[in-house]
């Protein structure tokens, strides 16, 4: 893509399917931006400032799929079906959730605006998934004040090294550190951490 304006973001729209895909791009057509149409964006390649991510109309398939967000790159919309996990997406980095059907041209392009000024959009169907009610019962044992900067960071969507550059500590540490995150919280995995600790208010998403 061109460089375009300050402030001006380059879109990709990325779906399996050809045709939804060129749905995507004719509802985008004629924005304040440029956007193109890939069917899978590969790890590291996603050369844009927002993708506009449609994750298929399966819910388990999106849900297969959301490794793929973390590994983005970009900032991600992305488009759910009914019953597919809005709180893992998003705990997987997604920073725009809306359900795939019925997203409007107008909706779209405020998504991809508000995302890029570093805004979360949900949709308002999906928000009780995304924001549940607190679970206010106490942990057996509570985080450290270094576990919950940890904590912090995955809820961003970080890796482990990218974690460790940012604390100035050692990968070894980190994962020494998500270990007792993951312990202390009951979960087995790090979207699970995230989820749970959205729950308990020990994040800021």
């Amino acid at each position: 893509m061109d460089a375009r304006s300050e402030g001006t973001p380059d879109v990709l729209v990325v779906a399996d399917d050809p045709i939804v895909r060129a749905a995507l791009l004719s509802l985008l057509a004629g924005q304040s931006f440029e956007v193109e149409g890939v069917a899978s964006a590969a790890r590291g390649e996603a050369q844009a400032d927002v993708l506009v991510w449609d994750l298929g109309s399966d819910a388990r398939g999106a849900a297969d799929r959301l490794q793929e967000l973390e590994d983005a790159g970009a900032q991600v919309i992305a488009l759910l079906p009914p019953g597919a996990p809005a709180a893992a997406a998003f705990a997987a980095g997604a920073r725009g959730l809306l359900l795939r059907e019925g997203a409007s041209a107008r909706v779209l392009s405020a998504a991809v605006h508000a995302v890029q000024a570093g805004l979360v959009v949900v949709d308002p169907a999906l928000a009780s998934s995304v924001m549940p009610m607190r679970d206010r019962t106490p942990l057996a044992e509570e985080l450290t004040a270094r576990e919950q900067q940890v904590l912090q960071h995955l809820s961003e969507g970080l890796a482990n090294k990218e974690i460790a550059a940012k604390m100035h500590i050692s990968d070894h540490t980190v994962k020494f550190h998500v270990n007792a995150i993951l312990a202390k919280l009951g979960v087995t995995s790090r979207t699970e951490a995230v989820v749970q600790a959205a729950k308990r208010g020990l994040v800021i998403l």
